[in-house]
């Protein structure tokens, strides 16, 4: 049996509907939302985890699990310390949790962490390695790196596989915050000044394509104590992401040029530079060693990714 964590979420919600396809015993879990029921699958609310005291029975007969929750990047974050508040989810409960799978001999744990561990941005021709050394910049990043270390010494310790999969943006049927305003901004029809942001390359990965990994993961002999990078295997420019999710959509993209140091003056006296760097700047994942470990390739295309999740939102 599987147990997802985080099981109400983006991710952890569309994993949980593709074990139960396949035929995959699973065990879904989450925190507070009660959990749709799904056919063939063991749904568990009002799981804190971090708290032990309500853990005993959750992995009971679990030989892997796919550990999804998470305290998720918050743009801006009201906490007082957002560094703990993040350690005290990502980190503590996910070590937490992490020993009592080992103790209770869970085969394999999977780790979604973020490839915030790596950085914010690439420059040209150095795309991010799942070797290179980390290197975050908030604290959500940091968090996930100190879950990581701690999680492959944890594997070390007790002989229980670890693998960790640093996914990029995700998107896909029901996806919200930065990719949903750009589906937004498509749909508008309104002009938008982006067709000079086109020497930028930005890695992504489809909902179905990470889901897919993650459930190799579970069972793959060359998956145990690795960290793996997964995207799309196509990086777009904003302006070409842009005109594709439009001919995904059936519109037309109307995208008129403004020197990008236009952008950022305006930007600048908007207050709006953090939202225009992440449109400006490139960041560029190396998936060889993925595909070349594990003997996987990215089952869905960009195109066809982009058809799902302009068809769910309409």
């Amino acid at each position: 049996m599987i147990l997802v964590t985080g099981a109400n979420g983006f991710v952890g919600s569309a994993l949980v509907a593709t074990l139960a396809r396949r035929g995959i015993p699973t065990r879904a879990c989450c925190r507070t939302t009660p959990l749709q029921p799904v056919t063939g699958v063991e749904t568990v609310a009002g799981i804190d985890l971090t708290s032990s005291t309500n853990l005993d029975d959750l992995l009971t007969g679990v030989s892997a699990v796919i550990h999804t929750a998470a305290r998720v990047h918050i743009m801006q974050d009201a906490a007082t310390d957002p560094l703990a508040a993040y350690r005290a989810v990502n980190v503590d409960a996910t070590l937490a949790l992490a020993r009592l799978a080992a103790d209770r001999g869970v085969r394999r744990f999977i780790f979604l962490s973020s490839i915030k561990v790596n950085g914010e941005e690439t420059v040209a021709g150095q795309p991010f390695t799942a070797e290179m050394t980390p290197a975050p910049q908030d604290a959500y990043g940091q968090s996930k790196r100190e879950a990581e270390a701690g999680l492959l010494h944890l594997g070390t310790q007790t002989g229980m596989d670890v693998v960790i999969v640093r996914p990029p943006l995700v998107y896909g049927p029901g996806v919200k915050a930065n990719f949903a305003r750009l589906m937004r901004w498509v749909a508008s029809g309104w002009p938008l000044p982006l067709a000079s942001v086109n020497t930028n390359r930005r890695s992504m990965v489809g909902i179905d394509n990470l889901i897919d990994l993650l459930v190799v993961c579970t069972q793959h002999p060359a998956a145990a104590n690795q960290v793996f990078l997964v995207s799309d295997d196509e990086d777009l420019s904003t302006a070409g992401l842009l005109r594709r999710l439009a001919q995904a959509s059936g519109q037309s993209a109307r995208l008129l040029p403004m020197p990008v140091s236009i952008l950022r003056l305006g930007a600048k006296l908007a207050g709006q530079e953090t939202s225009l760097q992440r449109l400006t700047q490139s960041l560029q994942l190396d998936i060889r060693k993925t595909k070349h470990l594990l003997g996987w390739q990215p089952p869905i295309g960009v195109d066809e990714a982009l058809r799902r999740t302009a068809t769910r939102a309409t």
